[in-house]
């Protein structure tokens, strides 16, 4: 009995050349007890693994997680299998709005403390105690009449590239910095109505409980998030007050909802741009925006810095990346170079 995938990233990317099966994203999730996640999580791997169904599953006591590919002709099995488990029956999922490129190459199902890392103790105030939903007829109402404040949810990387018109945002990396930032963010809106997004939701549902208990009277969020906001003003033919790209976390990268490119390149700073790619320098990694010019210059680097680095020994790449910021290993290439 196979429970995880055996395959290298190679043989993976290698088949998805060739398959032609048409298939549909979704983000799904639920905050929802879960009382043996091993268990859980077994089952519900060999059922979708038996639908070809691919993509990336968190699961822990408190719920699941999930953002996935699934084959069209096995849509129908596939909302059967998720009815089978009386924890996820009639469970609502976000569709994506476009299908360019490859969402995931694999099945891959993980037990984790928690299905979002918020660095929360849940037992000092009620998760479950979330602020109203609004929806996307609501949310345009609300950022016409100006007297709502939105907050973004998100990374900072991910409201670079699209984000609602006037929303207070938080250049941070994770969700634990984001709890930690929206506080002093948004003190001064404590008795106003405040309207939380993020990409699918999730992280809302917690972020909304939180404020509350911290004090902040009026606590709404998108049901669905930016997903099902860009989503229902289409088929509402309603305006969008979200501008730009919606980050999405699988390998399509990026959901485009409006025709704007609010970001710029970050190694020239001159270019409008608003594609993220991965350094490729393997130490690196890190997950940038540049212009088609630049990264030819760069052969997809980060920096020309990244790029000198991967032409040394692989144990002088490991030190400059473990010791010190980036500042420091700019130095040490300046010394190398002279």
């Amino acid at each position: 009995m196979q429970l995880f995938n055996t395959k290298s990233k190679a043989e993976l990317i290698k088949e998805s050349l060739v398959d032609t099966t048409t298939r549909r994203t979704v983000s799904w999730y639920r905050y929802v007890t879960i009382h043996d996640p091993q268990t859980f999580r077994d089952s519900l791997f060999l059922k979708l693994q038996n639908l070809s169904c691919k993509g990336r599953i968190y699961i822990a006591q408190e719920g699941i997680n999930a953002q996935m590919n699934v084959p069209i002709k096995n849509w129908d099995a596939f909302c059967s299998v998720l009815d089978s488990f009386p924890e996820l029956s009639d469970m609502r999922l976000n569709a994506a709005l476009e299908e360019q490129g490859v969402s995931f190459l694999k099945l891959t199902i993980k037990v984790r403390k928690k299905i979002v890392a918020d660095g929360l103790d849940d037992s000092f105030f009620n998760p479950s105690d979330t602020g109203e939903y609004v929806d996307a007829l609501d949310v345009n109402k609300k950022i016409q009449n100006k007297k709502t404040i939105f907050v973004d949810m998100r990374n900072g990387y991910e409201a670079e590239i699209g984000r609602f018109e006037n929303a207070l945002t938080m250049n941070v990396i994770t969700f634990r910095e984001q709890l930690g930032t929206v506080e002093n963010l948004a003190s001064k809106h404590k008795d106003e109505e405040i309207v939380l997004y993020c990409t699918g939701g999730i992280r809302c549902e917690k972020a909304s409980a939180w404020m509350k208990y911290r004090g902040f009277k009026n606590v709404k969020h998108i049901r669905g998030g930016v997903i099902s906001y860009a989503r229902d003003i289409k088929k509402l033919n309603l305006p969008s007050f979200f501008k730009g790209k919606n980050f999405v976390f699988d390998g399509r990268m990026a959901e485009k909802v409006t025709d704007d490119t609010l970001a710029h390149c970050h190694i020239c700073q001159k270019y409008p741009s608003d594609i993220h790619t991965h350094c490729l320098n393997k130490h690196c990694h890190r997950l940038y925006i540049g212009c088609n010019d630049c990264k030819k210059k760069t052969h997809e680097h980060c920096s020309q810095t990244c790029r000198f680095i991967g032409f040394l020994p692989e144990r002088m790449q490991i030190f400059l990346f473990r010791n010190g910021r980036r500042g420091r290993r700019q130095q040490v290439i300046c010394h190398l170079r002279s």
